[in-house]
């Protein structure tokens, strides 16, 4: 039998960066999706272990109020559990001041904001159309800008929305352009509910370019519902992107857009960034045995096709 170790075979494509920065969204983005309420502990564990697979960007938890996402409500306890992982940035999403001011008293030095390109999901996501959504990250993005905090802003429905349909790409640039002029040092551009297609992509980071936003400042989400995870994010890649969110284990979804399937499966992803000479800094073999052991914990088998073929017993 072959050794998958030895796998796959490195073979580099022409114009693609030499190393792609992973933004792990596992422990807030695919936990926040769970039914049961995973354990604190259990929580720290993972994250620990994601770090230890080499994962320096692990998104650790959300601060928003828990009647919203009961199953993140342990942030207050869980992120002083996570003061040893030197080397490692720990982005908290924050919906709004309250948000923000829990964060920062924990220590947190990195936040997300998490905004959306279309009224629909805006309104069931935030309670507030798309134009009410920004005015309120403003004074967030702000305070944090003065306390030297790095800003994230997501941007959700970026290619599709289950209730309006197609998205016009101007409409999406229209949104992204002012999120970042609010002041965030980062746009993560959403695939929510996984429609994109790789000409849509590049089509999308061309236009935004055209309105003064640098692709180094992008990063792409990018969720697998058609099986186009992989192929959007190379088209990414393609274009210069060298930031892209995925999900150890394929976990996830949207608690707010039931369409929306699991996130890219980072496993996946490192295994495509490997064979093509990519450098992420993962350790494929620990960050494997990692969501395999999650799984043990969810009592579930991990949906990761990487997963899956390496943990497969003869």
């Amino acid at each position: 039998m072959t050794n998958a170790r030895t796998l796959p075979m490195t073979v580099p494509a022409p114009d693609l960066p030499a190393r792609v920065r992973i933004h792990e969204v596992g422990a807030r983005d695919g936990l926040q999706n769970e039914k049961a309420v995973v354990p604190t502990e259990v929580k720290a564990e993972f994250i620990h272990r994601l770090a230890a697979a080499g994962l320096t960007t692990i998104e650790a938890t959300s601060f928003v109020h828990p009647k919203w996402v009961p199953q993140l409500a342990d942030a207050e306890d869980l992120f002083p559990r996570l003061g040893d992982l030197e080397g490692v940035a720990l982005p908290v999403l924050v919906p709004n001041e309250r948000g923000l001011d829990r964060a920062i008293a924990l220590g947190a030095r990195r936040i997300a904001v998490f905004g959306s390109a279309t009224e629909a999901f805006a309104a069931r996501n935030l309670n507030r159309t798309v134009a009410e959504s920004l005015a309120m990250f403003e004074p967030v993005v702000a305070r944090a800008k003065a306390d030297k905090v790095h800003v994230r802003g997501y941007l959700s429905m970026c290619f599709g929305d289950p209730w309006e349909g197609p998205v016009p790409v101007h409409q999406v640039v229209r949104v992204a352009k002012a999120l970042m002029d609010l002041g965030c040092d980062e746009l993560s551009l959403g695939d929510t509910i996984g429609v994109a297609t790789p000409g849509h992509v590049q089509d999308l980071l061309s236009e935004l370019n055209e309105e003064g936003v640098r692709t180094d400042t992008i990063g792409v989400h990018f969720h697998d519902t058609y099986g186009q995870a992989l192929a959007n994010t190379l088209a990414a890649l393609q274009h210069g992107v060298t930031t892209v969110d995925a999900s150890a284990g394929g976990l996830g979804g949207c608690p707010y857009a039931k369409s929306a399937t699991g996130n890219l499966a980072t496993e996946d992803l490192v295994w495509m960034l490997h064979g093509l000479g990519i450098e992420t800094g993962v350790d494929l073999d620990a960050l494997t045995a990692t969501s395999v052991w999650l799984a043990e914990q969810l009592g579930r088998p991990s949906p990761s096709r990487t997963v899956r073929a390496l943990s497969h017993k003869e």
